[in-house]
């Protein structure tokens, strides 16, 4: 029978830093990161709780260049037209961020979600089926923060056509995309946020407080 892990205070100050350090990275190292540390990560990210045990989740690495060039191409076109729903001081804020490290980035990994997978045989998902992707966010945090623990920086693009972009991958339509994510060392790293740093929001002292009912 495994033993009980006891965690020191020690780690748990550690585990605290780690969550302070996790950072939307934008800015990347060319350098790839050795193999064995990314089916690291992957082997942790699989270590994420998921409904019913259905691991719904699936990554894609994303290594050819013509589709990597798409991508690439199909974010501009969405990042543009963000741009232009924005007016005066807002737009210009908005034209001035860094929103993807996809030309730089080493790597480029899509992670997609089966909504129904035969896997978990539909435990906890008959009431509430969106769990298998809140399932997959599990495993794509989980892959974050090991990451960080690594010192591999990790970028969520978000400013993409979800459509497009499985088209691209030439993946099952059936799945559901919920990340695109940039992998590599970071060219830089900083406790707070860069969007915090640019001063575009900041942290709300409310959300740190119980809603009580």
């Amino acid at each position: 029978m495994n033993s009980v892990p006891a965690f020191s205070p020690v780690f748990s100050n550690q585990l605290h830093e780690l969550f302070r350090w996790r950072r939307d990275v934008r800015h990347f190292r060319c350098d790839p990161v050795p193999e064995p540390v990314l089916e690291g990560l992957l082997a942790t990210a699989c270590l994420a709780p998921s409904v019913g045990l259905s691991e719904p989740w699936r990554f894609v690495r994303v290594d050819d260049a013509d589709r990597r060039a798409a991508v690439r191409e199909d974010f501009s076109q969405c990042n543009a037209d963000a741009l232009a729903d924005r007016a005066d001081t807002d737009a210009q804020r908005y034209a001035r961020l860094k929103l993807a490290g996809l030309d730089d980035a080493p790597h480029h990994v899509a992670v997609l979600s089966h909504p129904d997978p035969v896997q978990g045989r539909g435990l906890g998902r008959a009431t509430m089926p969106q769990t298998t992707t809140w399932s997959t966010v599990m495993a794509i945090h989980t892959f974050w923060l090991a990451a960080t623990a690594a010192g591999v920086g990790v970028g969520w693009v978000s400013i993409i056509n979800p459509a497009r972009i499985k088209a691209i991958l030439d993946v099952d339509p059936a799945l559901e995309l919920v990340a695109y994510l940039c992998v590599g060392y970071p060219d830089g790293q900083a406790p707070t946020p860069e969007l915090e740093r640019r001063g575009w929001e900041q942290r709300a002292p409310e959300r740190r407080e119980w809603v009580r009912r």
